[in-house]
């Protein structure tokens, strides 16, 4: 609960399917094994679904734009991006960095969801505490479109297609309640309390709404220690009875948190398994996978290892995948008409203010000596548990008081970047860029180390250790041939508090601190790991 104070979440599973006995599942005789976290990058509040031989999985963006993501897979443990449920963050000015900001608000704990009927994906989530918002698209990849508006804030939702194709949603917190949908999902027609939370559990959240083997199940968080489901042999309003699937249990990633607030995906064999996420700030929250047995009487067992959710499990046994998926590392060099689905802005963007093609150009869209205010400001999530950055930024075009350069960007950052004043140019750290609780900007930031650059490009690099259980450290470095690097200012701290929510991200800028028409070119942008 005190999360959520600090602020002011889908079927797949085959309808009907037979549930496997405990034990069922597949053994470790000779299987090759995945490790955990699946993904070492952010992506928290999972919904996961398969549609055919396919995998997709959706997850909270905060204030990013694009917002909630849709990953793919094709075997539960390699996963790429492929598009994003909502194209642009029209929920008011704030998310437009316009004359208000919409930090750690916007996309969270939304559902996603496949309807055979119509062969379409559903995303349904509520912003705001105001009103729920419905995407569809029949393509992950877009194009996605508002189907409604729903004027009900259906809070940690969980949408259920069910097998006659009426579409439920289970939602609340502590109170959990469910809702029917219109046939055409646009409207609310009805809604209805079907569980209160006995005090001796305290907070249950983040719904995901399910039916199996003729029994509906709402599998519920206690944030952000336990996962519990309510199962319901009457109907989707109930009664439901409740058991505890897991408290306080160890988790796959040393330093970080219990695995949570995710979704029960079932394979084309039969196999079930859990996708959940772990705390593991300061990088943000990694989705993690362990199979799922079920006792004789229809309740979920996770199975562990040595009395922990496993660092390790035989891989599941899938068909062959098509392809391989994209990689979430590597080098873009913006070639192509649009971003790939890899980048966020940090809130909306001033699309008449950049352009991809020849690299990514930025020109600026603020004037502002505040990152935290600076519009287009391009995001790309760390891969863990450490990697590495590196940007070649052409900044020829920049123009009097110009700042533009490659930031660790969270509530407490620090960049590395190119200034531009006085007819000078010089390459400089700067830390000190910080909010408070509220999120308003408290530092905007202190030159820390400095050099003289000239030649009109520059490569900026900046290393970031992600591991969980403590401040770590961030470094910055540049170089004028892409071999030869130089580091620059001392190592910064990234935080390890998770009450930003969403962790660190690198984060591409460019804005004017006098006046606009300046422009950079980034041509090159690698993520490595060691």
């Amino acid at each position: 609960m005190e999360r959520r104070r600090a602020l002011a979440a889908g079927t797949g599973l085959i309808a009907g399917a037979f549930l496997p006995l405990a034990g069922a599942s597949r053994t470790a005789a000779a299987a090759p094994a995945y490790t955990n976290p699946v993904i070492w990058q952010d992506f928290a509040d999972i919904d996961v679904i398969r549609v055919g031989a396919t995998y997709y999985a959706s997850a909270s963006t905060m204030h990013y734009s694009p917002g909630a993501p849709v990953l793919r897979s094709y075997d539960l443990v390699n996963w790429e991006i492929a598009g994003h449920s909502v194209p642009v963050l029209d929920f008011g000015a704030k998310y437009d960095l316009n004359g208000a900001r919409g930090y750690v608000r916007g996309i969270w704990a939304s559902s996603l969801a496949y309807r055979p009927s119509n062969r379409t994906f559903y995303w349904l989530g509520q912003i705001d505490f105001a009103r729920t918002y419905v995407y569809t698209a029949t393509d992950v990849e877009g194009p996605w479109s508002r189907l409604t508006t729903i004027s009900t804030p259906y809070y940690d939702a969980g949408l259920l297609v069910d097998t006659d194709d009426t579409l439920y949603v289970a939602y609340g917190n502590t109170t959990i309640s469910v809702a029917q949908l219109s046939p055409d999902g646009r409207n609310q027609v009805r809604t209805q309390q079907v569980f209160t939370t006995p005090s001796s559990v305290g907070t249950l959240e983040g719904a995901r709404f399910y039916k199996i083997n003729g029994q509906y199940y709402i599998f519920v968080t206690r944030p952000a220690n336990g996962q519990y489901i309510l199962k319901s042999s009457g109907g989707p309003f109930g009664p439901y009875t409740m058991r505890q699937v897991l408290l306080d249990l160890r988790g796959p990633i040393p330093g970080g948190g219990v695995p949570h607030q995710g979704g029960l995906v079932q394979t084309q064999g039969g196999a079930w398994y859990y996708m959940a996420f772990v705390d593991a700030y300061p990088g943000g929250r990694m989705p993690a996978l362990a199979p799922v047995t079920w006792t004789p009487d229809g309740w979920p067992v996770v199975q562990l290892v040595n009395g922990a959710w496993g660092t390790s499990y035989p891989t599941p046994a899938v068909p062959t995948p098509p392809r391989q998926v994209i990689p979430m590392t590597g080098v873009d060099t913006f070639d192509g008409t649009r971003l790939k689905p890899r980048w966020e802005w940090n809130h909306n963007p001033d699309n008449a203010k950049w352009s991809v093609g020849n690299g990514l150009t930025l020109r600026t869209a603020t004037v502002t000596n505040d990152l935290y205010w600076t519009r287009n400001t391009l995001t790309h999530r760390i891969q863990g548990p450490t990697s590495t950055a590196t940007a070649l930024l052409d900044f020829s075009a920049m123009r009097d008081g110009d700042r533009a350069g490659l930031a660790l960007l969270r509530d407490s950052s620090a960049w590395i970047g190119v200034k531009h004043d006085g007819g000078a140019t010089r390459v400089a750290m700067v830390n000190g860029l910080t909010m408070d609780g509220n999120w308003n900007t408290t530092g905007t930031g202190t030159e820390v180390a400095s050099a003289p650059v000239s030649g009109g490009r520059i490569w900026l690099r900046a290393s970031a250790d992600i591991r969980p259980g403590a401040a770590r450290p961030g470094t910055f470095s540049y170089s004028t041939d892409g071999t030869n690097f130089t580091r620059l200012g001392p190592a910064f701290s990234l935080g390890n508090d998770w009450r930003f929510f969403m962790g660190y991200r690198f984060a591409l800028f460019n804005h004017a601190t006098r006046a606009l028409g300046g422009a950079v070119r980034v041509s090159r942008f690698e993520l490595s790991t060691p």
